[in-house]
């Protein structure tokens, strides 16, 4: 979405407040249930035309939160893959840490409630049931319309799809919910029952495949959405209706799901026994075949070429600095998922994202957001000292050229695996490509323009992530001994000052993107296979694509003769389970940093199981001096510091996090759960 159509909806937007009077407050779970009667929308003025009734709409693309710039340095990483430094040990994913999962509800740096100076519009809580009320007020409303057939389905698509997408969000942190499909009356209480996760997934499936009939594919084409043509990327579509139908069910499906089912009772679910490892691999195979299908049927869209989607390209001259290929789509570049620079503020995506909140605004992201994922050491980054960095385990992931994971999962221990080659003398040496474009190691240029830094920053431009180095102090550098730069490059530092307003840099966190389609497509198929046969079948419904050809399409895209990335290995295709290893060790890689490792842990079963309870460093020590790295009076590198030679490689404990039964969800707020007994909390909290 370009300026001038941000600007449009804005207009829009803002000419539906003026119709709706007092409009509808942001409001919680128990607060919407006490609206005022003059809260409502004046019908007759709201819902009269398609345009009046598409500005109803348009707020609820606006209160998608933005995970990224929640207050002023948020935290969405819950996982085993991401850490603050302890200046920002306040921040949610720290609190994750210690199984203060309560903390959600009161932290301002956590986008779940994102209350910060009561501005809710980045909460995915109060959101949610604001956003879900107004989908049943438009549905309900729908006859008012005075407009044509296909601008009545282009509406009830968005808000079924809307209504669906929602609650989703709402299942994946808390569990199943009452499934709300009405806008009820203010006066009363709603005492509808809370379901399970699968009950509540097969409501949002409706509602996921109404969406899909009623939305076109592309919103040009229709009649109403040629007013806003070549504008209207960020609407939801046929296509993100079917990828989200598909993930409701993968995600009902997954082990997690399956088990609490087999073990509610009434309308919550509990988890019992103190250990869920050995169950990680039994899906729901009526849930995942339906996955299966459903993901099938949309990169068979895709391989025909039917939807705008495709996957950006990974063709780098320079891949640490992000330099694209001048030969490749420039336009449809891997690192614009997550960033832009120089194009007029433009929201990232490209043509992979299929699922993005609203246009996040002209210099939204440089007061912080950029400037917390790199070293502060001497400020060489600028503003406050809290950093967002990756943890060894999510480095580990990263595994070899060759298709080899360095480690194997075997009985609850990470193995390391002989076939991969890695050498822990040249640790950096021969990796993924991805581990290139995404991980900042030791000997990094990090500064490219030194003319601009003071002579004390000077010394700084490379980085010393050894241990014991310059950037290995924990409260001004990395307690692991990496950064990270997939959704923030280095050049956003005080000599390349990418940060500054000149650079229009722009930064937005797809919620979801094409790649993730594959993935999800690999973990269906291998979830319901018979046998090894299975894992290379392709099926009626996706006739270009196996479980493995899903994941070699991943590895083709980040494969060139600089960067060599070969396929899935036999060795990791010897069992079903083995290979489901793979497909999830892909997703870490693939998906790294995106918010998407916690959610994955837990419905997998593993959130609790060592050894992802536990984050790690990686220390080591330099056997090369500065004049292998780089010259001393141009500062112009000598070598590759991916081929820097180590001593004493070895990983260190930093947090053992006491997860139990009760953290696979999160707690509800409790004066929620006091409004009528069938709304129970969560179990253990």
């Amino acid at each position: 979405m370009d300026m001038n159509y941000y600007n449009n909806i804005k207009s829009l937007f803002s000419g539906m407040l003026l119709l709706m009077g007092v409009g509808l407050t942001f409001t919680a779970c128990s607060d919407w249930l006490d609206k005022e009667p003059e809260s409502i929308v004046a019908e007759d003025e709201a819902f009269k035309n398609y345009r009046n009734f598409q500005g109803y709409i348009e707020e609820i693309y606006y209160l998608i939160p933005d995970k990224e710039k929640v207050n002023y340095c948020t935290a969405w990483n819950f996982g085993d893959d991401a850490v603050h430094n302890t200046e920002g040990f306040a921040h949610m994913d720290h609190q994750v840490d210690l199984g203060n999962y309560r903390n959600w509800y009161y932290n301002n740096q956590c986008w779940l409630k994102g209350n910060f100076y009561n501005d809710r519009t980045q909460s995915l809580w109060d959101n949610s049931w604001y956003c879900i009320r107004k989908c049943n007020m438009g549905i309900e409303n729908i006859k008012s319309l005075v407009g044509t057939d296909e601008e009545r389905d282009l509406l009830l698509g968005q808000m079924y799809f809307f209504r669906a997408w929602w609650h989703f969000e709402l299942m994946c942190y808390f569990g199943g919910l009452p499934y709300i499909d009405k806008a009820f009356e203010a006066a009363s209480i709603p005492e509808l029952p809370r379901l399970s996760f699968q009950e509540c997934a097969d409501r949002c499936a409706e509602d996921f495949e109404r969406a899909y009939d009623l939305l076109p594919l592309d919103w040009d084409e229709t009649l109403a959405g040629m007013h806003t043509i070549n504008k209207n990327d960020l609407r939801v579509d046929k296509f993100t209706a079917l990828c989200y139908l598909g993930k409701c069910y993968l995600w009902a499906g997954s082990p997690l799901m399956k088990e609490f089912e087999k073990t509610k009772t009434g309308g919550a679910a509990q988890l019992l026994g103190a250990s869920a490892n050995g169950k990680t691999y039994d899906y729901d195979v009526n849930y995942c075949k339906k996955a299966a299908e459903t993901l099938g049927k949309a990169l068979d869209m895709v391989n025909r070429g039917t939807v705008k989607y495709k996957l950006a390209e990974f063709k780098y001259s320079d891949l640490y600095n992000h330099t694209a290929d001048e030969n490749s789509d420039t336009e449809n570049n891997y690192s614009n998922i997550f960033y832009t620079v120089n194009q007029d503020w433009k929201m990232p995506g490209v043509k992979e994202a299929i699922m993005r909140g609203a246009y996040p605004g002209v210099n939204s992201a440089n007061w912080n957001c950029a400037k917390i994922f790199g070293p502060k050491v001497a400020g060489i980054v600028d503003h406050d000292k809290i950093i967002h960095h990756p943890t060894a385990n999510l480095v580990d992931q990263y595994g070899m050229a060759n298709g080899q994971p360095i480690y194997l999962v075997r009985n609850g221990e990470y193995v390391l695996n002989p076939a991969s080659g890695w050498d822990p003398e040249h640790p950096f040496k021969n990796r993924d490509p991805r581990f290139y474009h995404d991980i900042i190691f030791d000997g990094f240029r990090y500064v490219l323009s030194i003319d601009a830094l003071t002579s004390d920053q000077k010394k700084y431009d490379y980085c010393t992530l050894y241990t014991g180095g310059a950037m290995r102090a924990v409260d001004s550098g990395s307690s692991t001994g990496y950064f990270i730069q997939k959704l923030v490059p280095h050049q956003c530092n005080q000599g390349d000052r990418w940060y500054e307003w000149d650079y229009k840099f722009q930064c937005y966190l797809p919620y979801m993107r094409l790649a993730e389609i594959y993935l999800m497509y690999a973990e269906a198929r291998a979830a319901i296979a018979n046998g090894v046969g299975d894992l290379k079948e392709k099926p009626d419904y996706c006739m270009a694509f196996s479980a493995v050809d899903a994941i070699n399409a991943l590895r083709d895209r980040v494969n060139s003769s600089d960067y060599p990335m070969e396929h899935v290995q036999a060795n990791l295709m010897d069992t079903r389970e083995h290979f489901i290893d793979e497909v999830r060790r892909e997703r870490a890689v693939e998906l790294s940093f995106e918010g998407h490792r916690w959610c994955d842990l837990q419905r997998w079963l593993l959130l609790t199981e060592p050894p992802y309870t536990v984050k790690y460093s990686h220390e080591f020590e330099r056997l090369e001096n500065d004049d292998w790295y780089f010259n001393k009076n141009t500062r112009e590198p000598l070598h590759d510091p991916m081929d820097a030679r180590v001593a004493n490689f070895h990983k260190e404990v930093l947090i053992v996090r006491p997860l139990e039964s009760k953290h696979y969800w999160f707690p509800l707020p409790d004066k929620d759960t006091y409004l009528y007994e069938g709304f129970p909390q969560n179990p253990g909290w």
